[in-house]
């Protein structure tokens, strides 16, 4: 049974009901997340915090994650059913609320897999449809969404950041924003890149077989609003 009368009641350009931090956000960052994953999810665990935690239902911010994990637009007619569409794909899902205090009250980890495939990320909406990523896989990272990531995946070897960004800007891609994580020295890193342009799939794959590169993966909520959903 549809929970809301139209995608208006949660999300929309008249605010009426819910904010649009409850829901806009949250289908934002769903999509962030599946992004991350690579994939839409079979299995989806969402821990939610604060204000999420408090009102989730009530706002439509479960309808929302749901919808952003199926790669929904914020404007997509079918979120209110989105828990119907999740069934027909099979995607299983629960939330999870947190008593525990979270950086911003309006936050949700998500703990996905597909197949082989897991990933988390921990990411929060804050106001007006904008959000911030800041855990993927337990790397700090400092993402909005606003603009294309390049995120990588490498050992903490002398050379490795210099070498991605000289790719990358031979290319003519600007970088706006990167942050660099590590697990420790010598061992696993990550590198999250802002760009005012998504690099072209030669630059990618030159990244890709620079030495010490393990993984690659960008996200760009530009991509696949109308063509990739569900």
């Amino acid at each position: 049974m549809t929970r809301f009368k139209d995608v208006f009641s949660i999300i929309g350009p008249a605010m009426t009901g819910p904010s649009s931090s409850h829901t806009a956000g949250a289908v934002r960052l769903g999509r962030i997340a599946r992004q991350w994953l690579g994939t839409r999810p079979e299995k989806a665990k969402m821990i939610l915090y604060g204000s999420f935690a408090d009102t989730y239902r009530g706002h439509g911010t479960d309808l929302a994650l749901i919808s952003g994990l199926m790669n929904m637009a914020t404007d997509d007619e079918r979120i209110p059913d989105a828990e119907e569409w999740a069934e027909k794909l099979g995607m299983e899902y629960e939330f999870v609320t947190s008593g525990l205090p979270a950086a911003h009250p309006n936050t949700v980890k998500f703990e996905l897999s597909a197949g082989e495939r897991t990933c988390t990320m921990v990411g929060a909406s804050i106001g007006g449809g904008n959000v911030t990523v800041s855990l993927l896989d337990d790397f700090r990272v400092q993402l909005t969404g606003d603009f294309p990531a390049v995120v990588l995946r490498h050992s903490d070897k002398a050379g490795v950041i210099a070498s991605v960004t000289t790719a990358i800007s031979e290319s003519g891609v600007n970088i706006g924003f990167m942050q660099v994580d590590r697990k420790g020295r010598d061992g696993e890193a990550l590198t999250a890149m802002e760009t005012d342009t998504v690099p072209a799939s030669d630059v990618l794959m030159r990244l890709k077989s620079l030495p010490h590169i393990f993984d690659i993966k960008v996200i760009d909520l530009k991509k696949g609003d109308d063509t990739d959903a569900v």
